[in-house]
């Protein structure tokens, strides 16, 4: 059953007015390099930093596959949405909070208590993301999901633009931790006028796909890996450009460390992100109708390549701004590409439990921010990069064989 053109557009706009808003929210308390540079300066090492990103990164998709099967038997997914929105907004506002009546003397709180509400802020993501990609797919008709996914970007690009100037300035204005409250606090207040996107949207068509526990979520993987041969492949590059993901923290920690990079600096690294992604989203957007998502993720492993290696090789603090550039189009690529290409080899009827299946795919993004910080504090942030290179360069053999047709 397709959906209705007229409600389809409206939900092609209620979707965009989330994104618009959620795009003003994030640069106030962004995974790349606001939460990173807060750890660091609360006392954090390449270890707590690591950590972090396991957590929002490979950790929190991880979990989906538990929720997969709670979610996928919901015969609507709109409150599923609303109820992990809600979470990562109270977590915001609760960092925010403690931030601000905590002074810098009591780091070792910060710490702990920052790892709990970030892990409450991922886990909430994670789950709304399983019903995301499920009502996608049923509330905006095929033949405007990837003009969808590409306008979204254009538009959080042009918000991110004006939050990043924003966000500067905030981090400037006081010193730590209440920079990074008021920060927060911010980030909160929009990710609550961006949630009024999903109480607009029309869920037209019902899910009738059923699934009662994680065991047999387990055994409807295993027969769909049987039977679809592009959700192996699919698994495998999870695995492997997942990673790219996760890099641009470790460079935050990096400026710190060898540079001794300041809040304006984060501020700077943040703009030279969002310039990245709008850039890159713009393009794709200019060119969507003409190339094809295979193309898009071999474009955006090399661009994940190049990224590493300017890093060992840059010696100044203002030319270190151009990674984040190329990490700003790594990540807009990647999130253009990653819904698009689980749309195309899932059914009409799985989506929400191959979103589920993608969580399962996040193991070794997951495990590589660990890894990577005991690498860093062990043997050196070069051992780091070259490993991370080694794995990603593997991910151009499982693009090959996923051979999206659109």
């Amino acid at each position: 059953m397709s959906v209705p053109e007229k409600i389809s557009m409206h939900n092609f706009h209620a979707f965009l007015w989330h994104a618009g808003f959620l795009a003003l929210a994030q640069n106030f308390m962004d995974v790349d390099t606001i939460i990173p540079a807060m750890l660091v300066e609360s006392g954090g090492t390449a270890f707590h930093v690591g950590l972090m990103t396991a957590i929002m990164t490979g950790g929190s998709s991880f979990t989906q596959i538990f929720f997969a099967p709670h979610i996928s038997s919901k015969t609507y997914k709109k409150k599923i949405i609303l109820t992990g929105i809600n979470a990562r907004l109270l977590s915001l506002i609760a960092l925010g909070i403690m931030l601000y009546t905590l002074n810098h003397e009591q780091n070792s709180i910060v710490l702990y208590l920052a790892f709990i509400f970030i892990t409450i802020f991922s886990l909430g993501g994670a789950y709304a993301n399983v019903g995301y990609v499920d009502i996608v797919g049923k509330a905006i008709s095929k033949d405007k999901r990837k003009r969808f996914f590409s306008s979204r970007q254009i538009i959080s690009g042009t918000a991110v633009i004006i939050s990043a100037f924003l966000a500067k300035q905030v981090l400037t204005l006081k010193a730590f931790p209440v920079n990074y409250a008021y920060s927060f606090f911010i980030g909160g207040i929009l990710l609550l006028v961006a949630s009024g996107g999903f109480w607009s949207i029309k869920e037209h068509i019902a899910s009738d796909f059923k699934i009662g526990t994680v065991k047999q979520f387990f055994q409807i993987l295993r027969a769909e890996i049987r039977q679809n041969k592009k959700l192996k492949y699919f698994l495998g590059f999870i695995n492997t450009q997942g990673i790219a993901i996760s890099f641009m923290p470790f460079i935050v920690l990096y400026s710190k460390q060898n540079f001794n990079a300041q809040a304006t600096d984060t501020g700077s690294f943040l703009i030279s992100k969002v310039i990245g992604v709008v850039f890159i989203s713009l393009l794709v957007l200019l060119v969507s109708r003409r190339i094809r998502y295979n193309s898009i993720l071999i474009v955006n492993v090399l661009f994940s390549l190049v990224m590493a290696i300017l890093v060992l090789v840059i010696q100044d603090l203002s030319v270190l701004r151009f990674v984040f550039i190329l990490g700003g189009m790594v990540f807009s690529l990647y999130s253009i590409s990653m819904n698009g290409v689980l749309l195309e080899i899932s059914g009409t009827q799985k989506r929400s439990i191959y979103a589920g299946f993608a969580g399962a795919g996040n193991i070794l993004p997951a495990l590589f921010p660990l890894f990577g910080g005991w690498l860093i504090e062990h043997f050196g942030f070069r051992a780091f990069v070259m490993v991370y290179i080694l794995i990603l360069s593997a991910a151009l053999y499982f693009i090959k064989k996923i051979k999206c047709q659109k």
